[in-house]
This record gives C-alpha cells, sequence and structure tokens, in this order.
C-alpha cells in the first residue's frame, strides 16, 4: 500500500529511488501522503469520527473501520474490571480515612487534615 501511494502520488519506485534516500525525506514524503492515494484512503476510513460520515461508509469502509478498531483495541475481561473497580473502591476508602485523622505537624502539635 505504500508502495502504491508513493508510486501514485510521487512516481517514486521503490526499487530505484528508495536506496539513496535520506531517511527524513522518506519521512516528509510519507506525512505528505495524500487522500486520494491508497494509504491515504486507508488512514481517512481508519481516522474518521464523524458519526454522519461513518454511517454512510460503504460496506467495505465499514468492515475496514472494524478491524482497525478491533486490532488497535485493548480488551479488559470483566474479573480484570472487577479487580480495578475493587482496587479504586479501595484506593477511595483509604483515602477518605486519612482526610480527618490527626496528624503530627511540624511544630510538633496535632492537627487535622484539610479537607480537599
Amino acid at each position: 500500500m505504500i508502495r502504491a501511494s508513493f508510486q501514485s502520488q510521487y512516481g517514486i519506485r521503490f526499487t530505484t529511488d528508495l536506496p539513496g534516500m535520506k531517511w527524513q525525506e522518506f519521512a516528509d514524503l510519507l506525512a505528505g501522503l495524500s487522500p486520494e492515494t491508497p494509504l491515504g484512503r486507508m488512514v481517512a476510513i481508519r481516522s474518521e469520527s464523524d458519526p454522519d460520515v461513518i454511517k454512510n461508509f460503504t460496506p467495505d469502509q465499514q468492515r475496514i473501520r472494524a478491524e482497525w478498531a478491533k486490532k488497535s483495541a485493548s480488551y479488559v475481561t470483566a474479573e480484570q474490571m472487577q479487580t480495578m473497580l475493587d482496587s479504586l473502591k479501595a484506593a477511595f476508602i483509604a483515602n477518605a480515612k486519612t482526610i480527618n485523622t490527626p496528624r503530627e505537624a511540624d511544630n510538633g502539635n496535632t492537627d487535622t487534615v484539610p479537607p480537599v
């Protein structure tokens, strides 16, 4: 896809033009690919966030977007989620207990921690 995009936009052939190209030049050309190239179209589909545009995607565009979302999403099991929630709950409870707990101040007096 990158090869086809470079060929269509810049007329660059990787086999003949790429060996002498500096990395920064390649990166600049890659970043400058238009949405009319194969890679540009793929990026546009994957990064679209407008629900009205997404609902008008073709079935193939919807498939591409769904595959990308599935691949890039991190999955959390119900057990992992419960463990995280339990940890957060314990942290909040511990924090709430310390808000009104007396503490030793630098000057030797006993103070209470002011509420936040």
